[in-house]
């Protein structure tokens, strides 16, 4: 697998299109910190890590629903660096995804965070992927 970001937003896409309520990924590092930040901002309900023998573990995303109209909160999810061509941005042209509606993770010299916290910080980075 050439690029396992694009396979860990692909499993959500098509897991919030076959309205499943957990997906389970394969674990790293980085999507790891993206969990976190999607679970931070209110898109995902819950998730877990588990540790299984071998070279890595899995991520259970609980994936998150509106109760009356079963809509999901993740409307899209799009990668934007690839590895073919990366995107990089510095402080002063980070993204606004939707007017600010959405978020752009990046993955920064700090860490992986959304546009707002690498606003706060001034720092620029990589971006990963818009999620709104």
């Amino acid at each position: 697998m050439t690029d396992p970001i694009a396979d860990y937003l692909t499993r959500l896409r098509n897991a919030i299109k076959a309205n499943h309520r957990i997906v389970e990924v394969p674990s790293s590092n980085v999507k790891k910190e993206i969990t976190k930040v999607l679970h931070n901002k209110g898109y995902i309900r819950n998730y877990k890590f588990e540790d299984e023998p071998g070279p890595q573990g899995t991520i259970k995303v609980a994936l998150k629903y509106n109760p009356d109209t079963n809509t999901s909160s993740i409307q899209q999810l799009e990668r934007i660096s690839k590895p073919g061509l990366r995107k990089y941005v510095n402080a002063e042209t980070l993204p606004r995804v939707l007017n600010g509606l959405g978020i752009a993770i990046l993955s920064t010299s700090k860490g992986i965070m959304t546009d707002k916290e690498a606003r706060n910080l001034h720092i620029g980075g990589e971006v990963l992927c818009y999620v709104y």
